[in-house]
């Protein structure tokens, strides 16, 4: 699949993005990664997320779909094979939300913590 680069960066991600709102919501653990299975075997490689998907969802608190992503990279050890976009700033409860400099360190060690790695590329 040909790739295209994202702006001056050297990432290059295939034309399709997998947004990961589902997660943790309308998709469980288990289809989730099923779902990550499908689009990376079939050439994909850029996924979308946010610190408050599926915050809304009765039971859950934010990070659901972080954690679901988290857990799939473990356990494939592909990291390096995908392209990780993530977003802060939304209301997470308990007073996290903003755009300050303190808030968003905050936001981003916590957001590597649930995707299990040491790195976000966008």
């Amino acid at each position: 699949m040909q790739k295209r680069r994202l702006g001056n960066s050297v990432l290059e991600v295939a034309p399709l993005t997998f947004g990961g709102n589902v997660f943790g919501w309308t998709a469980d653990e288990p289809t989730s990664h099923r779902l990550l299975d499908g689009f990376v075997d079939a050439g994909f490689n850029f996924i979308d997320t946010a610190d408050v998907y599926s915050r809304w969802h009765t039971g859950n608190r934010g990070g659901e779909s972080e954690i679901i992503i988290g857990n799939w990279l473990a356990a494939r050890g592909n990291r390096d094979k995908v392209i990780i976009a993530t977003k802060l700033g939304m209301d997470m409860g308990g007073g996290n939300v903003g755009l300050s400099r303190a808030y968003m360190m905050r936001a981003v060690d916590n957001s590597l913590t649930r995707l299990r790695t040491d790195y976000i590329d966008l």
